[in-house]
């Protein structure tokens, strides 16, 4: 056991002996915690040490504080990604809408325009669908020999976070200096960046389809009025495009979201850099 030169700090709470005293006895020499038998004087040293070394690997990883429940009726989504329906695009293609993350504290955060980013103000409309994440699957690492995905490197020189809302707050400066593109840099784009940013579930290949996938697969709705109003939309559309074209509207319809499949999947798996989600 290595000795502690024990720092002058306040230290509150050992009945019997004032703050100075104990300074002063302490400071006359340096001890190592397992030569104290004194149990006050033993636990000043262990909180010494760890104010001398810093907080362990395992503290920093492991120090996640409970969180509120959720709560849509005040917008409060602890830790969740979020997804409504967008005007207009959403009735042609109901499979597309905006996203955005939450912090700890249930605040969403959104890109929805060129050098901005919402805080606590949901572009779009309510909630309709979210997804809680488990903050365990993220990586936190204290330093390069701390990551617990397997892509150290390549996360250090992404730039790794120490918490959640750490993570949330690098991208959302990162976006504040970007514009805003339906088709190249988008919500879906501002996602992707804070999980890989977080290495959530160990993966850095974060992108705006795996984004959308997650949420449209796993997404909880929030109420059945969400539901409402993410698909009537879209039906009245349809309906209203068969009473008037026929069956072609329905074609033209499909091939106009084939169009929009096709674009983002090249973008996410085939052509480098055509979508950011750096």
């Amino acid at each position: 056991m290595p000795l502690v030169q024990v720092p002058q700090m306040e230290f509150k709470g050992l009945a019997g002996t004032t703050e100075d005293e104990m300074c002063d006895d302490i400071h006359q020499s340096l001890w190592s915690v397992d030569q104290v038998d004194d149990p006050r004087k033993k636990r000043f040293l262990e909180v010494a040490e760890e104010s001398d070394a810093g907080v362990s690997d395992e503290r920093m990883h492991l120090d996640l504080w409970p969180l509120d429940e959720i709560d849509p009726g005040k917008a409060k989504f602890p830790c969740c990604i979020v997804w409504t329906p967008l005007p207009v695009v959403s009735w042609l293609a109901p499979f597309i809408g905006h996203v955005g993350i939450c912090r700890e504290d249930g605040t969403i955060l959104d890109f929805s325009a060129s050098n901005f980013v919402n805080i606590d103000n949901f572009a779009f409309g309510a909630v309709a669908r979210y997804l809680q994440l488990d903050r365990e699957q993220c990586c936190f690492p204290p330093n390069l020999a701390g990551h617990t995905c397997k892509h150290g490197y390549r996360h250090a020189e992404k730039g790794t976070a120490i918490s959640w809302d750490d993570a949330l707050h690098m991208s959302l400066r990162q976006y504040q200096h970007k514009s805003y593109n339906l088709f190249t840099c988008n919500c879906h784009s501002f996602l992707a960046n804070c999980l890989n940013r977080l290495a959530y579930g160990g993966s850095m290949g974060w992108n705006i389809i795996t984004v959308a996938a997650l949420i449209l697969v796993k997404g909880r709705w929030v109420d059945n009025m969400s539901v409402l109003r993410s698909f009537f939309p879209f039906m009245a559309v349809l309906c209203f495009g068969v009473w008037v074209a026929g069956w072609a509207f329905c074609l033209g319809l499909a091939s106009f979201s084939l169009l929009l499949v096709v674009w983002y999947l090249l973008g996410a798996f085939c052509v480098r850099n055509l979508i950011e989600c750096d």
